[in-house]
């Protein structure tokens, strides 16, 4: 055992949904990249949806684009093999669910991406998205200042995603896209607690 903490994935398991939820442990031996790719949801969002289940998922893509962008910046340059795992495991399973997002809208004949303009959907639970200068000093930074930028950042981004996933709750009304939404609500939370032990680490 090391007093380092390390980190691992774990499975949860929600009506209907496997979440890939990463987890602290204190045993060494996790030199493998984390990596889960979440299960068993939906292929097709069956019954009535609303608008605002197009926008949140709509919204959500994008969103989640961009960090991927940041999660590909992590593995390629983070210093400790805890945060490195950690963006690894976290990118696996936002790529799955770009694609299984876009798949939903498809099969509702809606496009995989609305408006460009992020303030505009400020009103509808939209949260500002990472900015092109925060982005290009991630990029520009190395080392132990590298990984507290992005751990800062990426604990930003999930929790605008948070704030999301709460509206939809509220305002959405297909079924498969609600449980979707309480997944992406658990998992970055959980997320959220380990890059702020990482941090403070």
């Amino acid at each position: 055992m090391t007093a380092v903490t390390r980190i691992r994935t774990a499975a949860v398991l929600i009506p209907g949904l496997l979440v890939a939820v990463v987890l602290l442990t204190g045993c060494k031996d996790v030199n493998k990249p984390v990596a889960a790719t979440p299960q068993g949801v939906a292929a097709v969002a069956e019954g009535p949806h609303n608008a605002y289940d197009v926008l949140f998922l709509q919204m959500m893509i994008g969103h989640q684009r961009q960090g991927l962008e940041m999660l590909k910046l992590g593995k390629d340059k983070g210093v400790r093999e805890d945060v490195v795992n950690l963006a690894g495991a976290i990118d696996v399973t936002e790529a799955e669910e770009v694609d299984r997002m876009a798949g939903w809208l498809t099969g509702w004949h809606e496009p995989a991406t609305g408006s460009d303009d992020h303030s505009s959907h400020a009103a509808h639970g939209g949260q500002p998205a990472t900015g092109e200068e925060q982005l290009a000093a991630l990029r520009s930074a190395s080392g132990a200042d590298f990984e507290m930028k992005f751990l800062n950042l990426l604990i930003a981004h999930q929790h605008n995603a948070v704030e999301m996933a709460q509206q939809l709750k509220t305002n959405g009304q297909n079924t498969t896209v609600k449980q979707f939404a309480e997944r992406i609500e658990l998992s970055r939370t959980q997320q959220i607690k380990q890059m702020l032990v990482l941090v403070s680490g």
